[in-house]
This record gives structure tokens, sequence and C-alpha cells, in this order.
């Protein structure tokens, strides 16, 4: 992958992070303006659906706020685009679909092949 490539992605996952921080903060805004009390116990049934649905997103982002950061660190100690499994470079293409990738498409799919032999 040349210099320019790096630059590109190096933008990209800078641009997702921040993305993905912003998303976070204001998830945790709504999350502490909603302290309202329920007469109605389906109401605040659906209040408390809500909140776990809203926790549940809140998690995804931080998780993928860590992947980022850890694509930015392999940008910068030069291993973004190398495959953790195989050592081969994973495509521009599919880094393109899924900056925050560490494996190329043929080790992925062997992941996910025996994720589904064994039934994760």
């Amino acid at each position: 992958m040349d210099h320019n490539d790096l630059e590109y992605f190096r933008n990209l996952l800078a641009k997702m992070l921040e993305e993905a921080k912003q998303k976070g903060d204001s998830t945790l805004e709504e999350m502490t303006d909603s302290n309202e009390i329920f007469a109605d116990p389906a109401d605040r049934a659906t209040a408390e659906s809500d909140r776990a649905f809203t926790l549940r997103i809140r998690d995804r982002e931080r998780r993928l706020i860590r992947k980022i950061q850890a694509a930015l660190a392999r940008i910068d100690d030069g291993t973004y685009g190398i495959c953790e499994e195989c050592g081969e470079e994973i495509s521009v293409a599919r880094l393109k679909a899924r900056p925050v990738t560490r494996l190329c498409i043929n080790c992925k799919a062997k992941q996910e092949e025996d994720e589904h032999l064994r039934g994760d």
C-alpha cells in the first residue's frame, strides 16, 4: 500500500472516529435528559426498553471507537492493511468496505465458516 492510500485511510478513520464519538456523546445526553416519571406501567416498560436499546447502541459505538483507534495505531506502526492471520496484504477494496478490518477476505471467510460450524 502506498503513502497516498495510507493517508486516505488515516483521514477516513479519523473522520469515522469523530463521528462515532459525537454519536456517543449525543446518546449520553439523550439518556441523561430523560428522567421522567411514568404513571402507566406500559409507558415505563416502553421507556426501559428504549433505554436498553440505547445502551446496546452505545456499546456498539464504544467497540467501534476501539476498533478505529486500533486501525489508526496499525497505520502508525506500519501493519495496517496486512492480514493478521496469513500475513498477506488486504485489498484496498476490502479496506474501503471495512476500514477497521484485520483480516483479508479469504481469512475472514474461513473464520466465519469455522464459527458457523461451531454454532457461534
